[in-house]
């Protein structure tokens, strides 16, 4: 797991291909690796794929500012990624 961290002022897009290159610097290659970028009040989730031809997906856009505080469902993601980073 690596987390991208970048000021409010930056889209969480703009840590992308810095948060991509750390991920294909993962040794491991038989798991994907996955990742966060955060500005402070907005998260992204990153999972890369390793293989021939390395792919990854992102997850929608979690805001602190939606109705509801969209933090609590970040860190459900979180606590989801320890379990599957510690089996």
């Amino acid at each position: 797991m690596i987390i991208e961290s970048k000021r409010a002022s930056f889209s969480v897009e703009q840590g992308l291909a810095q948060i991509l290159a750390y991920l294909l610097g993962n040794s491991y290659t038989d798991k994907p690796s996955f990742g966060m970028i955060a500005t402070g009040s907005e998260f992204i989730f990153v999972k890369l794929v390793k293989g021939n031809s390395p792919r990854y997906a992102l997850s929608k856009g979690f805001l602190m500012r939606n109705p509801g505080n969209e933090l609590y469902e970040v860190l459900r993601i979180l606590k989801r990624l320890t379990q599957l980073v510690s089996a």
